[in-house]
């Protein structure tokens, strides 16, 4: 519930942050560009501290701390939502963001009755489910007033913060925190699959490089070869409503498949999407690319915090679930600058070869790596 409602809200947002700056504040592209790059750092710094803090400090008050921060913002926005108080509004509302799914995640980790694959499966669905409804809402809702955008909004994240208060109070049986082996054959291990979760978040920022490539350049390249916003924009909606039907069918995967290979074999259908963009040209085929981009996307997107879980210790749960979310937000911060870099040096076809080549290129390492460690029993599944 609390991943629905942050992202219910949240997907209020960011379709229309650059498009606000932009045509209603009347600033340039460069400076929409600047915020939203801000906006990115203020995540990364919101997720690095949410782990931190919950690993730390008391994750009940981190928990109340970021949903604190990212209502109070966007509340201050249905009164001032002027230059420049639109953009510190909305970095102090993506700091406190950053905390909260930081948060979501660490508490998912945390959750016995239930396999960690099991419960982040859920959460992601969650998490499409917020995204449709409020890029839906906010598409009917702007023509009418940016105002009731912002009013919905807030409360969307006054719900986040009844669910945070009254919810998450909950205490957590954690095994005791002990000192880090230094030397022998643990210390050893334990080194290896940190190396291992860093390969895969090095890949992680490349997949998020690429998918951010859709929500910046690819609507300009659509609508240059003639096919109208409103398909684009409703292929966001498509993507939804495929994970929501789509991800209770993953979960029955769980004892078939191990959650490794799951997640490799996704992001290489995930990463192929791109590679046949190349000969996309025209509605229908951009629709069967997003379709395959979509299983890539449930089969392996869910499951690489439940997959973090599972090669961490319990007292490492919030660093790891926020280091995940922060190479998230550095893939989507570097992605359009990336794109549009490419674009301005070649064409879209160079861009899709590459980021393809990125996608596979990391992944193949990753894979080199999980299957030495598996050679050396009993250091990874």
């Amino acid at each position: 519930m609390a991943s629905l409602l942050n992202n219910t809200g949240a997907a209020f947002l960011w379709p229309l942050t650059t498009m606000y700056m932009h045509n209603y504040l009347h600033e340039s592209l460069t400076t929409a560009g600047v915020v939203m790059l801000f906006i990115s750092i203020f995540m990364m710094a919101g997720n690095y501290l949410g782990g931190w803090l919950f690993d730390h400090w008391n994750q009940y008050k981190t928990a109340v701390l970021g949903v604190t921060l990212s209502t109070l913002a966007i509340l201050t926005l249905v009164f001032e939502h002027g230059w420049p108080w639109f953009a510190i509004l909305m970095m102090i509302n993506s700091f406190g963001d950053g905390i909260n799914m930081t948060v979501v995640n660490s508490y998912g980790s945390l959750v016995s009755d239930h396999s960690s694959r099991y419960v982040f499966n859920y959460i992601y669905m969650a998490y499409n489910i917020g995204v449709v409804i409020g890029t839906l809402a906010v598409g009917v809702l702007l023509p009418i007033s940016v105002v009731l955008v912002f009013s919905v909004a807030t409360i969307f994240y006054g719900l986040l913060m009844l669910v945070v208060i009254f919810n998450l109070n909950v205490r957590v049986k954690l095994p005791a925190r002990t000192a880090p082996v230094k030397q022998g054959k643990a210390a050893r291990s334990h080194h290896r699959v940190l190396v291992l979760i860093w390969l895969i978040l090095i890949n992680y920022i490349t997949v998020h490089l690429s998918y951010s490539l859709w929500e910046s350049v690819m609507a300009v390249h659509m609508t240059n070869m003639g096919i109208p916003f409103y398909a684009y924009s409703l292929l966001w909606t498509l993507n939804g409503v495929l994970i929501i039907a789509g991800q209770p069918l993953v979960n029955k995967l769980s004892p078939y498949v191990r959650l490794s290979n799951q997640i490799m074999a996704g992001l290489l259908i995930f990463a192929s999407s791109f590679l046949l963009l190349i000969f996309a040209r025209s509605l229908w085929f951009f629709v069967l690319d997003f379709v395959i981009l979509t299983v890539g996307e449930m089969t392996s997107f869910a499951g690489l915090p439940a997959w973090i879980s599972q090669l961490t210790t319990v007292n490492e749960t919030g660093h790891y679930q926020g280091l995940l979310n922060i190479t998230m937000s550095i893939g989507r911060a570097i992605g359009p600058l990336y794109g549009g870099f490419v674009i301005d040096q070649g064409n879209y076809q160079e861009l899709f070869i590459s980021v393809f080549s990125l996608m596979v290129g990391t992944l193949l390492v990753v894979f080199v790596y999980l299957t030495h460690l598996r050679r050396q029993r009993g250091i990874v599944k």
